[in-house]
């Protein structure tokens, strides 16, 4: 049996390595996930060197996750990440059909602490939280959204999309944990319901693209970066997903998103 591989590197030189993350692994260590196998320990055995994470995304969250090779390095590129100096841009496939063609929800965010490790709501805890949303098609109850996180607080879009009443589709914590079926929104479907497979049975938030300007890495001297251009890394689909949303494309008949 074929088995999916953890992450694919998408881009690697003196300086950084960014990979693109199956869902499934944790990015690195924390206090809920004692999983000694780990998305920074994997690299660093690939690349043949330490690496330091700037940045994280969920474990079942796919797509870009961005190391450093040096101190240095993680320094400017982990502040440029707290000033909002990084782009990101996720696709999340959600719940509903929004009436709105563009949102922004800034509802502040905290820590629960609970036995889930959930992120609440708390207008006068939280802290500042900003996520740009725009609807890029539906089919049947679902659709697809990109999500622009402005900040960078622990399951934000999960959270916000949930606010607004649209949470992600196979969410355990924010939503619900069904798998997503072509009989749940395909007309006319005939196929076996006691033999059909999910096209989607985890969670549906995929960390597309990130860039960055070249003044984050002003000091340089060994990536191979265009000088003076922004670095913008783009990390495709899985299959599971890209599936999915093809599905969802054929029904609507146009394309949502650009395949690379």
């Amino acid at each position: 049996m074929k088995t999916t591989p953890l992450f694919s590197v998408i881009h690697e030189d003196g300086e950084i390595v960014a990979v693109n993350k199956a869902p499934g692994i944790s990015v690195c260590p924390d206090r809920w996930d004692e999983s000694k196998e780990r998305l920074d320990r994997l690299v660093a055995e690939t690349v043949g060197c330490q690496v330091f994470t700037v940045h994280r995304i969920d474990r079942d969250t796919s797509g870009i996750v961005l190391f450093a090779k040096n101190p240095a390095c993680h320094r400017r590129l982990s502040i440029a990440f707290e000033e909002r100096g990084i782009f990101k841009s996720y696709i999340a496939v959600v719940n509903g059909r929004p009436l709105w063609k563009e949102t922004v929800c800034d509802l502040p965010l905290v820590p629960d602490g609970n036995k889930r490790h959930m992120t609440i709501v708390d207008r006068f805890r939280g802290r500042k939280s900003v996520t740009r949303f725009s609807v890029l098609g539906s089919a049947g109850s679902y659709s697809v959204l990109r999500a622009e996180p402005e900040t960078g607080r622990t399951h934000q879009i999960r959270v916000h999309a949930a606010s607004l009443g649209f949470p992600v589709v196979c969410d355990p914590l924010y939503g619900r944990d069904e798998p997503v079926k072509l009989s749940s929104f395909k007309k006319n479907w005939r196929g076996d319901p006691w033999d059909e497979k999910p096209l989607l049975a985890r969670l549906g938030l995929h960390s597309a693209e990130l860039s960055f300007p070249p003044s984050v890495l002003s000091d340089k001297t060994e990536t191979d970066l265009a000088e003076g251009e922004a670095a913008t890394f783009r990390a495709p689909l899985p299959r599971d997903m890209g599936s999915l949303i093809s599905q969802m494309e054929k029904i609507h008949e146009r394309r949502f998103l650009p395949r690379f």
